[in-house]
C-alpha cells in the first residue's frame, strides 16, 4: 500500500491500519446497503471525516443537520463502541440525541456503565483536520472507555 493517501496526502499506512480506523471503515461499509462503496478504497471512504478549518468556516450552521453528517457521527461513535467491546468483551451501545440545530450529546454505555459521554455542538461542521487526528481522537475515546470498563466491570455487565 502507498504511504500517502488521496484525502490529504499526509496519512501513513499506519493510520489506515489502526484498529480504530479499521472499525470505522467497517461501520461505514456496514451502512452501505446498496453496495455503493464496494469498490471504494478505505481512504476515500474516510474523506468526509477530514474537514479543514477553512472548510468548517464555510459550512453554515443554520438549518437542518445533513443526514450524511448524522450518519458519519453515528458511525464514528459506533466504531468506538465496537473497539471497547472488542477490548473488554462487554456489549457496548450508542445513544445519540441531536436536535435540528446541531446540538446534543452522544453516549456509549455498557450495562449501567457510561463509558463515553460527548456533548456535541455545531455538528454541521463535524470533522477532523486530518486522518491522523481522526484516529487519535477515536483511539483516545476508546482508551478512556476501556479503562472505565476495566475498572468498573461489574457495573458494565448485564
Amino acid at each position: 500500500m502507498n504511504t500517502s493517501n488521496s484525502v490529504n496526502g499526509t496519512a501513513t499506512s499506519d493510520v489506515l491500519s489502526s484498529s480504530f480506523i479499521k472499525a470505522l471503515v467497517q461501520q461505514i461499509r456496514g451502512l452501505d446497503t446498496y453496495g455503493t462503496y464496494k469498490k471504494w478504497s478505505d481512504d476515500l471512504l474516510l474523506k468526509p471525516y477530514v474537514v479543514s478549518k477553512q472548510q468548517k468556516r464555510e459550512i453554515s450552521v443554520e438549518g437542518e443537520v445533513d443526514l450524511r453528517t448524522i450518519s458519519r457521527i453515528n458511525a464514528f461513535y459506533r466504531a468506538i463502541a465496537i473497539r471497547i467491546e472488542q477490548e473488554t468483551g462487554l456489549l457496548s451501545q450508542v445513544v445519540t440525541d441531536l436536535n435540528h440545530e446541531g446540538f446534543g450529546w452522544v453516549l456509549v454505555f455498557s450495562g449501567r456503565l457510561l463509558l463515553v459521554k460527548k456533548t456535541m455542538r455545531d455538528v454541521h461542521r463535524f470533522g477532523f483536520n486530518s486522518l491522523e487526528k481522526l484516529a487519535e481522537e477515536g483511539e483516545s475515546l476508546v482508551e478512556k472507555g476501556v479503562e472505565l470498563a476495566t475498572r468498573f466491570r461489574e457495573v458494565g455487565e448485564l
